[in-house]
Parts: C-alpha cells; sequence; structure tokens
C-alpha cells in the first residue's frame, strides 16, 4: 500500500521500434487520463541519456554489453518508479525492459536471452500491460529520416526489421495490446484507452460517492 492507503499504481509500458511514435503516444495519453481524473506520471527510458548512449554505442558490436548498460540504468531508475508508483494511479512509460529483450536480446542465442530476461525482472518493476506500436521499418526508418537530428546506431533497416520481428513474438507470447501506428494520434489514443479497459479512475468513484 502507498503512504496514502491506495493501492499500488498501474505501470503501462508503451513499446516498438524507432519511429513508431510512442513519445507522441505517451504525452497524448496521459493528458487524456488526467482529464478522466486518472493521476497520471510520464517517465522514458534510458531514465540517463549519457548512459543509454553509452548502451547504444557498445550494443552495436557487443550486444550482451549494451543490455547490461541499459538493465544497470533501469535498476539506477527503480527508486524513482517506485515513487510514481506509490503517488500516482498510473505511470506510462516510454519503453520498459522489453526493448532490450527486443533491441539486445534479439541477437544473443537462448540461453542468453533467457538470463537476460531474468536480470530485467530482478533490475526493475514489470509492467502491469504493455502496448506495441507496430509499424513497418521501412516506413518507421522514413520517420526517423525526417527527424532533424543525426541517427542513432541502432536506427538502421535491418536492425529495425530484426527488433520488429522480436517484438511481434513478443507481443504474441505475453498477449500486449497492439496498435497500428501508422493511424492518427487521436485514433490511437482512442483504441489504447478502449483496450485498456480502465475502470472509472480511483478520484471519480470519491467524487460520485454520495454523502452520509
Amino acid at each position: 500500500m502507498s503512504p496514502r492507503g491506495r493501492s499500488r499504481g498501474r505501470l503501462v509500458a508503451i513499446e516498438g521500434i524507432d519511429g513508431t511514435g510512442k513519445s507522441t503516444l505517451v504525452d497524448s495519453l496521459a493528458r487524456a487520463l488526467r482529464r478522466r481524473g486518472w493521476s497520471v506520471a510520464a517517465r522514458r527510458e534510458p531514465a540517463d541519456p549519457n548512459l543509454g548512449a553509452l548502451a547504444q554505442r557498445v550494443g552495436r558490436e557487443d550486444p550482451w554489453s549494451g543490455a547490461i548498460y541499459f538493465t544497470v540504468d533501469r535498476h539506477l531508475a527503480r527508486p524513482a518508479l517506485e515513487r510514481d508508483l506509490a503517488r500516482h494511479d498510473l505511470v506510462l512509460s516510454d519503453r520498459s525492459f522489453y526493448s532490450t529483450l527486443a533491441y539486445q536480446g534479439s541477437e544473443l542465442p537462448a540461453p542468453q536471452r533467457r538470463r537476460l530476461a531474468e536480470l530485467q525482472r530482478s533490475a526493475t518493476r514489470s509492467p502491469d500491460r504493455v502496448i506495441l506500436l507496430d509499424l513497418a521499418a521501412s516506413a518507421a526508418l522514413e520517420r526517423v529520416r525526417g527527424r532533424r537530428r543525426s541517427r542513432g546506431p541502432l536506427e538502421e533497416l535491418r536492425t529495425l526489421e530484426r527488433v520488429a520481428r522480436a517484438y511481434r513474438a513478443l507481443a504474441r507470447k505475453h498477449h500486449w495490446i497492439v496498435l497500428d501506428a501508422r493511424a492518427p494520434a487521436p485514433g490511437l489514443v482512442r483504441e489504447a484507452l478502449g483496450r485498456l479497459e480502465l475502470p472509472p479512475s480511483p478520484r471519480a468513484r470519491v467524487r460520485r460517492r454520495p454523502r452520509p
């Protein structure tokens, strides 16, 4: 239970390859949920951009070491995540440990993939729900090219194709919500809200409670 006597908040992760619109969906979904009375915190991974950049550079040649850097970042950020979960009804996260399993894990042999999955679950909280924004790698890469910044070391077509396959396999295995990332942002928000099947917000229920 949180210090306020409420049960811990729910963690919802938004996943997908680069260019699918994860950050946009997190921001839009947070606004929509707040309008409905939910207390929402928004987070993103990696929490430490410098550590994340190092993980990407190292991971290009050594996926296991890159994965470990991301795992360290996740472990260091866990206290802040737990505080957000104690203080809010919902925490929306732009990526989760599943991104490490999809990006770096998809390059590793099966025994190392299993070990990596175990490390993730010991380093941080598992999401309560996961939304996958699904998009063809070629379309995602076009979006990435349209950004006003240089591409990251993992933003290459073959890499994104491999990772997209890994994400789809994870979605089937863990029964994620899968949304078509080609849809306009307002439609994605409406579909995400419907598929999450959230009850009325705790604050809305309190407001409706009749006076004695």
